[in-house]
């Protein structure tokens, strides 16, 4: 289906809008972070790097930091084990009724509230003793981080040739090695993509973070929120475009790798 000029300008104008919505508010924080002033001025009236250096030498926010990357892989590692083998699994259930109420609960915790689901996880961590342990971070967003994995991966088997599963089990090759040499390869872009988001969720979440966190144990986005209810020094708006710098660049490496990867193909 073609559009006319007009159609195709509306959509254009529209996307630009949109994109300028989204990306509005890092024009603001970033020029933040590089302010002379102790306070949140905007715009700047001088520039300095010394928000930063308070960043990187205070020892509370590169331990909420390095919590925040740590927990974060973890996640990754874990949610995108987890989400894979969801997707096959219900790919080898299509067409049978357990299917869909199986697919429509692996993706709950995207339509759930984020306060009711971290409600949940604390009346149900409290009794486990999972408050504010790392156990208990990997697990509530792994649970959060799950569908992200789920949702890419069945999109890439939803174009992967079954065909080709056949003929490498007909050729004496078992499940497990169909898998890993014939079905993997093929929906490799799509399981980066979740493991890429399954991270960014982990590393930037913040309602669940602040229900299931300890005095001795938070990540970054509870330090900036705390950081916010105490104090407004532009320390926050440092971390915050560490945040956006840090997400944005494991995004780009990822979908710049699976870009290889297809032309490669």
């Amino acid at each position: 289906m073609k559009h006319s000029v007009p159609t195709r300008t509306l959509l254009w104008v529209y996307a630009g809008l949109v994109a300028f919505v989204l990306v509005a508010p890092t024009l603001v924080v970033i020029p933040l972070s590089f302010t002379d002033k102790a306070s949140l001025n905007f715009p700047p009236s001088g520039w300095s790097l010394r928000w930063y250096g308070n960043f990187f030498q205070d020892s509370a926010w590169m331990a909420a930091f390095g919590n925040s990357v740590l927990i974060g892989v973890i996640v990754a590692v874990v949610a995108t084990l987890t989400g894979t083998a969801a997707s096959v699994g219900l790919q080898k259930l299509a067409g049978q009724r357990a299917a869909k109420p199986m697919h429509a609960l692996l993706l709950a915790p995207i339509v759930v509230p984020s306060i009711i689901l971290a409600i949940g996880v604390y009346a149900i961590f409290l009794r486990l003793h999972l408050l504010g342990t790392y156990g208990g971070f990997v697990l509530a967003h792994t649970v959060l981080a799950v569908p992200f994995v789920v949702v890419s991966v069945t999109a890439a088997l939803t174009g992967f040739d079954k065909r080709l599963a056949t003929a490498a089990a007909s050729l004496g090759a078992d499940r497990w090695t169909t898998f890993l040499k014939v079905t993997l390869p093929s929906i490799l872009p799509g399981v980066v993509s979740g493991a890429l988001f399954a991270f960014v969720t982990s590393f930037d979440e913040v309602v669940l973070s602040i229900f299931i966190k300890s005095p001795y144990l938070e990540t970054l986005p509870v330090k900036m929120y705390s950081s916010v209810t105490r104090d407004t020094d532009p320390t926050i708006a440092a971390a915050a475009t560490m945040i956006m710098l840090l997400t944005t660049v494991v995004l780009a490496a990822g979908l710049l790798t699976i870009h290889r990867r297809k032309n490669a193909q």
